[in-house]
């Protein structure tokens, strides 16, 4: 979503791939959710690629990362079990403090902070 929101051209899956280091089937299917979602758009052809479709204040990490990999979880079991089976968490409260942390970080940082 950086590249994409840094560029004054369309990127194609090939050249977004070549850059992050990733295969093209991954950013391709990435990709893909991220249409699906509204947050780009398509063209295709020889001069086709993605670009996007809201503006980037607009767009949160946690709207990225939901697009991506579905509702982010909050989570106070780091094993996801309705009871503990050693009576008392040996992390304490600590997985939900953590999950969210990130959950109000992705939720306070925006595309537009990395352009």
């Amino acid at each position: 979503m950086v590249l994409i929101a840094r560029s004054n051209d369309t990127l194609n899956v090939g050249q977004i791939a070549e850059k992050i280091l990733s295969s093209r089937h991954h950013v391709a299917k990435i990709l893909q959710r991220l249409a699906k979602n509204g947050f780009i758009s398509s063209n295709r052809g020889p001069s086709g690629g993605f670009m996007l479709r809201k503006n980037p204040d607009e767009i949160t990490l946690l709207d990225i990362y939901e697009a991506i990999e579905g509702k982010f979880q909050v989570q106070s079991c780091p094993g996801d079990k309705p009871t503990c089976p050693f009576g008392t968490c040996l992390l304490g409260d600590m997985s939900h403090k953590v999950s969210t942390e990130i959950r109000d970080y992705l939720v306070n940082k925006r595309l537009s902070d990395y352009l």
